[in-house]
């Protein structure tokens, strides 16, 4: 019979209770994972907020999922308009990922961006678009869990022959090999609650 694993001193073994919110999201920062903006066209208005929570879910059909805050401001107008594309960030795009993360400012003001043949906003330069039409949503706590139908894809994943890289978050901050990089600030998220989920 295997020995039961060993459990450590914060692991809250035995306490009966859930993590609270601070806790399970510092858990959470643990594990790595790219950024992406989500973006629409809400009665032809463009919208979108930065979103870690992305991954794709079937290959035939090809879905994808990505999870929203139920308080934000723009998810509710993204499910209006029924499509939606999913931009995924290169590591040298930081600058998109704070105007799209943060609840100050217009988040397309003075950024040049194209609606493509789906009709859904294209940020330019990003590594890959994602175009699809909401499929499903779910309720999960605070969020929602909204399934997508991949209507098309757009890479810019090679620049002048060479790989580009991602952008990485990873323990509230980006990158994985920037211990020293300032922890993302406290005001993104007031709008569309960019972080974990």
């Amino acid at each position: 019979m295997p020995a039961e694993p060993a459990l450590s001193e914060d692991s809250g073994a035995g306490s009966g209770t859930a993590p609270d919110p601070a806790d399970f999201r510092t858990a959470m920062a643990e594990f790595a994972t790219g950024v992406t903006v989500v973006t629409a066209l809400d009665r032809g208005e463009p919208v979108g907020f930065a979103c870690q929570s992305f991954a794709s879910v079937s290959l035939e059909p090809p879905l994808i999922l990505f999870c929203a805050d139920r308080r934000g401001r723009s998810w509710p107008r993204i499910r209006a308009a029924g499509r939606f594309c999913v931009n995924v960030l290169a590591e040298e795009q930081r600058e998109l990922c704070e105007r799209f993360g943060s609840s100050r400012g217009a988040k397309f003001e003075g950024l040049e961006w194209d609606v493509s043949p789906w009709g859904t906003p294209s940020l330019r330069d990003v590594l890959l678009c994602v175009h699809a039409a909401v499929h499903d949503v779910h309720e999960a706590g605070d969020h929602e869990i909204v399934v997508g139908r991949v209507l098309g894809i757009e890479r810019h994943d090679v620049r002048d022959g060479a790989w580009r890289r991602p952008m990485v978050f990873f323990r509230s901050r980006f990158g994985i090999n920037e211990p020293d990089a300032p922890i993302a600030p406290d005001p993104w998220g007031i709008g569309d609650r960019w972080g974990w989920g």
